[in-house]
């Protein structure tokens, strides 16, 4: 789907997934991410993710890997997983150089919108590390409301990444979709 912006969307393919691997880790790790405001550069050493999982969400039956393209590059992209009554939305990244012009605002809009129409839910949930305040005020201010719950941080699972400190836990938000 292409829009005024200029953007397409459309379902990752494996042919997608070291560009968009190596658009995940720019917008999370290392140096690169310094350029946008979504880093956990300072949280989080490691990896964000690696090929296997972006696979996995491609593959997924459940899920779906939205890519956003701009004159033929990939610049973001969020995962999309069918859970029954809401949907999960994760793997959100943009890429740095271009995050803080409202690109992130028309993606997380597409993708409420494409899972009210393609699964009929009427939720979205994500998770958020707790202590990145910046992060969930900018969702706050899309419609998402903190819940309190909390799940553990995987230390130790350095799938996840290398936590630079030992109080990190995820956060559940939610928003009604209408």
């Amino acid at each position: 789907m292409e829009t005024a912006a200029g953007l397409t969307f459309r379902d990752a393919t494996d042919a997608d997934v070291d560009a968009l691997v190596a658009l995940i880790e720019s917008a999370y790790r290392g140096d690169s991410s310094r350029a946008g405001w979504t880093t956990e550069a300072d949280i989080l050493e490691g990896q964000r993710t690696d090929s296997e999982g972006v696979l996995a969400v491609i593959k997924s039956p459940d899920s779906r890997l939205l890519t956003v393209e701009r004159d033929g590059v990939v610049v973001a992209c969020c995962q999309l997983e069918h859970r029954g009554a809401h949907a999960y939305f994760g793997m959100f990244a943009v890429s740095p150089g271009l995050q803080g012009g409202g690109l992130g605002k028309v993606i997380i809009a597409e993708a409420e919108r494409a899972a009210r129409e393609t699964w009929g839910v009427q939720e979205m949930h994500m998770t958020v590390i707790s202590v990145r305040e910046d992060l969930i005020a900018w969702y706050e201010r899309r419609g998402y409301r903190r819940t309190g719950k909390m799940t553990p941080f995987p230390y130790g699972d350095e799938r996840f990444g290398i936590p630079q400190r030992d109080d990190l836990q995820f956060e559940l938000l939610v928003k009604e979709l209408s």
